[in-house]
């Protein structure tokens, strides 16, 4: 898939997020690249062709009134094992949805079972 048909797909998964979500998202920026660097799958434990999404920053609920003037936080989203993983048009839109949800919970400090129940509210 090209690239910016890919990002296409990671900008509709944010936009269908409930509005709620939308709104509190500030300084956020979401990347699609191939693959995580070695260092950030080592961080998260993962190899670099398994990892599929990425948080980087400081979820919401555990910054200080003195962390408003920080650098972006930073979802990535690695194209190349999403395309790997789902090999289907189809099975990669939904996939690319999934991750983009599942990072944006990070964001927010949400744990799996939360971010649904959220979702489910809207």
């Amino acid at each position: 898939m090209e690239r910016e048909e890919f990002r296409e797909l990671v900008v509709k998964a944010v936009k269908s997020l409930p509005r709620l979500f939308r709104k509190r998202m500030e300084n956020i920026s979401v990347v699609v690249v191939d693959y995580p660097s070695r260092e950030d799958a080592q961080k998260t434990g993962a190899s670099r062709l398994s990892l599929l999404g990425l948080y980087q920053g400081v979820p919401l609920g555990k910054r200080s009134v003195w962390q408003n003037q920080t650098m972006p936080d930073k979802i990535s989203i690695f194209q190349a094992n999403i395309e790997r993983t789902a090999r289907t048009p189809e099975a990669v839109q939904a996939l690319v949805r999934e991750v983009v949800m599942h990072e944006i919970g990070h964001y927010f400090g949400l744990n799996e079972d939360e971010l649904r129940e959220a979702m489910e509210k809207e």
